[in-house]
């Protein structure tokens, strides 16, 4: 079974770029304002949706584990 992700974007970082919805239409989409955000609360983990979140120029878009809560992305500072 694959594992899944809780993937979520804070609304109060997101700037309304896009990207992440033009970068992966399946898995994240803009709402009525133009702010990204996942199609679903959770999503199968991939490359794709890391790659994603990366790319986002404020890092506004979170992922954790949905079966333990570890966070995936953005990683934890010391």
């Amino acid at each position: 079974m694959t594992e899944r992700w809780t993937v979520a974007v804070d609304k109060r970082r997101c700037v309304r770029t896009g990207l992440c919805a033009a970068s992966a239409p399946e898995e994240f989409e803009l709402d009525e304002g133009g702010q990204g955000r996942a199609r679903s609360e959770t999503l199968p983990s991939s490359e794709l949706v890391l790659e994603v979140a990366e790319s986002c120029p404020i890092e506004a878009i979170g992922i954790t584990k949905t079966a333990n809560g570890e966070r995936v992305f953005p990683p934890r500072t010391a």
